[in-house]
């Protein structure tokens, strides 16, 4: 089955959804009450002004580390043309990167593992059209280092999740793909054998059966859905690049430069927004094939937790120099590190991963590194023509779609209802009312008003009442209508969440084959900073 963009399609805000907090909403509306936390703004100026900045604090040794390592980590991986030829450009000063990131979900994770993939091509395609004297290349940086092996050991398809249990510890991009085989078997017996069946089926295998590595897998599924549009795969678990952090790393083993100014920074945050991360006086972990624990100072000793591992000042020192490798950045350090080793311009993430990003902008300039643009990726919920006709027949729009469940509910009833239960205006009224009362009651005696406050508190309490109650007898009376918009929508928004947090891809290759990561490049835009809704 092929898979094309229906005229119904549409972007919308993505204030709309509902789904998006407060912090992105005042960042993409540019509010003043967010300005102080991110650099440029992701348009074409703040492009032209970041690649000026970048290209001077980028140096000419980093750049040869880097494409030494990519090399390297290519070596025993197929290679498109298009790829190596990213590669190769990055030795030129005029390259520059633009950066995705996500865990070493199992077959991917959610479907927005894509969304960010693609965001990131599609920006890298869209500013060399506008910039042709410069070179971009799009960057998916493996999070290999990350030890929250419950997070990424699990996907979901059509509502089953398919799990993979290890008993294994430390950074989850040295993990052993054993017992890999076991979770194939499991998902082959749900995807059937049709031709895009066999693809995933072999996809699957050939990552997770073929290479004994996690980091290794996932590179190869990336590279595999990827490759034709010259992605670029890193994993920056690499002694190379590490050196090229170490001094980083010995600032903030000597000096909590991190804890001191994200600790500030998060003092003046919290006034308007929720902390997604809270620094500590070091923000490294130590790393081996087996163990990622946090590095602790007490009384002058680095102590690694939950080990027996312990280093004075100068023995931690000397390790940083010998074993760099052994320095593993926590959230708080770990975006430092990408643009230390990285010609980059733009982190490409979600809602969350902005949200932490915003905390760290004074310590990049403490650091004298050039602070990224922020670009919240591209979301995107699918629609099958069948459900797009039944919203339709059910009168609810696609913004409508994403309203609260209850909200929706509520607000079809009361549009079917042959009389408007609907008591905004009578409340209106009674404001108005009680608000002339007050007046009256303040020139007479002011004692008054505290009572008049109470029964207008009290009647309003009872208009509400008297709403909820016939809203309830309206369900009741349209129960066959509310049952299809529940149903209906729930099947769209699976767990009342967006799909994108909650299904695979494989769902969607399984129905329309390469054709979907194909309409996805083509319709994605991401500077136009909307939620996409593709009606296929």
């Amino acid at each position: 089955m092929s898979l094309s963009e229906s005229d119904c399609s549409t972007y919308i805000p993505f204030q709309e959804t509902g789904f998006f907090s407060k912090m992105m909403c005042d960042y993409l509306e540019k509010s003043e009450k967010i300005t102080s936390f991110y650099h440029n703004f992701p348009d074409h100026k703040g492009f032209e002004n970041q690649i000026d900045e970048k290209k001077k604090a980028f140096s000419k040794e980093h750049r040869n580390v880097l494409v030494e390592v990519l090399k390297n980590q290519y070596s025993n991986v197929y290679v498109s043309e298009k790829t190596l030829e990213n590669i190769n450009l990055l030795n030129d000063e005029n390259t520059f990167t633009i950066t995705t990131g996500h865990q070493l979900n199992l077959f991917t994770g959610p479907l927005y593992f894509l969304y960010k993939i693609i965001s990131a091509i599609n920006l890298a395609e869209e500013l060399g059209e506008k910039f042709p004297e410069q070179n971009f290349v799009p960057v998916y940086w493996m999070a290999t280092e990350d030890h929250d092996f419950d997070e990424i050991n699990y996907f979901n398809f059509r509502g089953k999740k398919i799990q993979w249990n290890s008993d294994q510890t430390g950074g989850v991009g040295r993990f052993s793909t054993e017992g890999l085989a076991e979770v194939l078997q499991v998902f082959t017996q749900e995807i059937g054998s049709s031709r895009n069946a066999k693809y995933l089926e072999e996809l699957f295998s050939k990552a997770y059966v073929n290479h004994e590595k996690l980091a290794d897998a996932t590179r190869y599924i990336a590279n595999e859905l990827f490759k034709d549009f010259g992605l670029i795969i890193i994993d920056a678990d690499d002694a190379k690049l590490k050196n090229l952090f170490s001094p980083y790393v010995v600032k903030d083993l000597t000096d909590s430069v991190s804890f001191k100014e994200v600790s500030t920074t998060n003092s003046i945050l919290e006034e308007n927004y929720k902390i997604q991360v809270n620094p500590r006086e070091i923000n490294l972990f130590y790393l081996t094939d087996t163990i990622r624990e946090r590095i602790i100072l007490e009384e002058g000793v680095y102590k690694v937790n939950n080990t027996p591992l312990s280093f004075s000042k100068e023995e931690i020192l000397e390790e940083v120099k010998n074993h760099p490798e052994r320095f593993s950045p926590n959230v708080i350090m770990r975006p430092l590190y990408q643009e230390v080793i990285l010609p980059n311009l733009c982190y490409i993430g979600g809602g969350g991963e902005l949200a932490y990003w915003m905390q760290l902008k004074a310590y990049f300039e403490k650091v004298s590194v050039p602070f990224p643009i922020l670009l919240l990726r591209n979301s995107v919920q699918v629609i099958s023509e069948k459900q797009f006709g039944k919203l339709e027949r059910l009168s609810i729009s696609l913004q409508e779609l994403f309203l609260k469940q209850q909200d929706l509910v509520a607000k079809k009833v009361n549009e079917n209802a042959e009389v408007s239960f609907d008591f905004a205006s009578q409340k209106q009224t009674l404001k108005q009312q009680f608000s002339s009362l007050r007046n009256i009651a303040a020139q007479t005696d002011a004692s008054f008003v505290g009572a008049v406050n109470a029964q207008e508190k009290k009647q309003m309490k009872g208009l509400l009442n008297l709403e909820k109650r016939l809203l309830r007898a309206e369900k009741r009376k349209q129960s066959d209508s509310v049952k299809r918009i529940t149903d209906l929508q729930n099947s769209i928004l699976p767990n009342q969440s967006l799909e994108e947090r909650q299904r695979n891809f494989s769902e969607y290759y399984l129905e329309y084959g390469n054709d979907f990561i194909q309409t996805l490049k083509h319709e994605l835009k991401p500077l136009q900073l909307e939620f996409f809704v593709l009606v296929k």
